[in-house]
């Protein structure tokens, strides 16, 4: 056994070694060493099984010498017996305190004592080592994401407390950058589990790759993950950090042998700029984040204290949105379309509408909410059995042949039950779905989603008539009108000409009308406020109008009596 005696009475180091060596059923090497320093020194380039350490010495003490081991790792790991003139209690117990494994009076060594010493010692030791090993598992498993071997939220959170202090001293700034991954979840859905923890671990190779060694790297839960970016001088420091990580993502992804694109959006908070607490500026940099997403995902998004209020608002709305679609409180309003050649009545477009309420919301508020929230899903199921509930009762009292136009989600075209949905709502109220009109935006096909053009055409296939909503609006594509099954184009009411004079925009409108009739789309002038708008729409021979001058969106009871109207009933 490889034993150090730390002493420096020459006379006890002679007592110790000489009780050591009088041993004759075990061999011990034996090293000394007349001060801490010296004994540091053996330390560094020699391994030792136990230290017999004297616990006062000149200079510096036994105790300060196994507080300095403790300090460091690498001499850390051998086991410790305090030896000492003195018998005081209090003073062994700060011996143990400290880290040693036992305690022995000078004036009570004796071989056996010693021996048995050592040999508690290093068992002791060993326990120690073991707990020790084990409590850094735990640590570890407590700081760690076991997927991606980042930190988890907890340390994340104790690592930017500590950065916002550092930084606060040295008066230099911290960034704080959200992450979110775009479209993970639809790798998820359609995947499988496994392919989207794949997605995760590539990512997190690809921001590392983007990052130095010292700055804090985290999964904060499901695909959100931060950074940390200390010492920043400037918010261009914070740009570029953001642009390598956007740049990183525009390769995509093998997953199980096909190509996956997944872009990232990134929300930056500055401190103390934004806040100097660190869960304030989590929150600063999330809601920058959802800014990110909003502006169109994979992009970057600096918190703007504006942004606050914003979300707070979105909150206020989401909460407001479950209650309404748990009460089943949601109002429908119908606005009739006619057609452009003889002004028959030939069927109504379903609006939906905030409960009558001391706050009140409109639709271009609550749906865009809805549609981030994943709310819109059961809100529009809603509205199809609603208003398929309503046309198969006003087919049974006034006109089999009324169509019904539902307003469909581009969030709900991506959802698989979509169609099993619209089934069983024509199914429960025995309507055809040659009369149901499912009238899309154009924002639902600016980008290529294979989910969204498999939708269309499943519900096309069905017998649903595909209407595109809007358009002229701003994202208008002829390619749009060819790639996908569109039996009625709708021209947003901007395109309606102010007055019949000759302009720009008459001529735009005349050529676009000219432009769908010669494709042979099923043509609709929205918006149509005044006479002279009802007259250039006969003239350039549009099918079908809808607009305040021919019929406001009336509720269901008004509704019945503006049909009995029509129908002389």
């Amino acid at each position: 056994m490889k034993v150090l005696i730390v002493d420096d009475d020459a006379v006890d180091r002679r007592v110790v070694r000489r009780t050591l060596g009088a041993s004759g059923d075990s061999y011990h090497e034996v090293q000394e060493a007349s001060s801490v320093a010296e004994g540091l020194e053996l330390l560094d380039g020699n391994q030792f099984d136990v230290i017999l350490l004297d616990c006062r010495m000149p200079d510096v003490d036994g105790i300060e010498m196994v507080t300095d081991m403790h300090a460091k790792p690498d001499m850390g790991n051998t086991a410790v017996v305090m030896i000492s003139a003195s018998d005081d209690t209090n003073l062994a117990l700060r011996c143990i305190e400290a880290g040693a494994q036992d305690f022995i009076p000078k004036n009570e060594i004796t071989l056996a004592k010693l021996e048995r010493a050592i040999l508690h010692a290093n068992k002791r030791f060993e326990i120690e080592q073991r707990m020790h090993m084990s409590y850094l598992e735990v640590k570890k498993m407590a700081e760690m994401d076991p997927l991606t071997g980042l930190s988890n939220r907890y340390h994340f959170e104790e690592m930017l407390k500590v950065m916002i202090a550092n930084n606060k001293r040295d008066g230099s700034n911290v960034a704080l950058l959200a992450l979110d991954l775009d479209n993970f979840k639809h790798v998820n859905d359609t995947m499988g589990h496994e392919a989207g923890d794949s997605v995760l671990k590539q990512s997190v190779k690809r921001i590392r790759s983007c990052l130095r060694n010292n700055e804090g790297f985290a999964r904060l839960g499901g695909d959100e993950f931060a950074i940390i970016l200390g010492n920043i001088t400037h918010v261009a420091d914070a740009s570029s950090v953001c642009n390598r990580v956007l740049n990183s993502f525009k390769l995509p992804f093998n997953i199980q042998g096909k190509e996956v694109i997944c872009g990232v959006s990134i929300g930056v908070a500055l401190c103390p700029v934004d806040s100097s607490d660190s869960q304030a500026l989590l929150r600063c940099a999330d809601i920058a984040m959802y800014r990110a997403k909003q502006n169109g995902k994979n992009g970057i998004s600096f918190y703007e204290p504006h942004y606050q209020t914003e979300f707070n608002q979105r909150f206020i709305i989401h909460n407001a949105l479950n209650n309404v679609l748990k009460n089943d409180s949601f109002r429908l309003f119908y606005q009739p379309i006619f057609c452009a050649k003889n002004g028959k009545l030939l069927g109504f477009e379903a609006l939906i509408r905030w409960p009558e309420a001391e706050v009140f919301y409109t639709p271009d508020v609550f749906i865009p909410v809805a549609e981030q929230s994943k709310l819109i899903d059961g809100i529009g199921q809603w509205v199809i059995e609603t208003a398929m509930n309503q046309l198969a009762l006003w087919h049974q009292q006034f006109d089999a042949n009324l169509t019904m136009s539902i307003n469909i989600s581009p969030v709900q075209l991506q959802n698989e039950r979509l169609l099993s949905e619209c089934q069983r709502a024509l199914d429960a109220n025995n309507v055809s779905a040659s009369k149901i009109i499912l009238e899309i935006t154009e924002t639902a096909l600016i980008k290529d989603n294979s989910m969204v053009t498999h939708s269309l055409r499943v519900l096309s296939k069905y017998g649903f008539k595909i209407a595109l909503d809007d358009f002229g609006m701003g994202f208008s594509s002829v390619a749009h009108l060819m790639d996908y099954p569109i039996d009625i184009v709708k021209l947003d009411k901007s395109m309606q000409a102010t007055t019949q004079v000759s302009d720009k925009r008459l001529r735009v409108f005349e050529a676009l009308a000219l432009m769908l009739k010669t494709l042979d789309f099923i043509v609709v002038a929205e918006g149509v406020e005044t006479k002279s708008q009802m007259s250039l729409c006969q003239k350039f021979e549009l099918d079908r109008l809808q607009g305040y001058l021919l019929g406001m969106p009336m509720d269901a009871t008004k509704t019945d009596v503006f049909l009995a109207q029509q129908y002389q009933i």
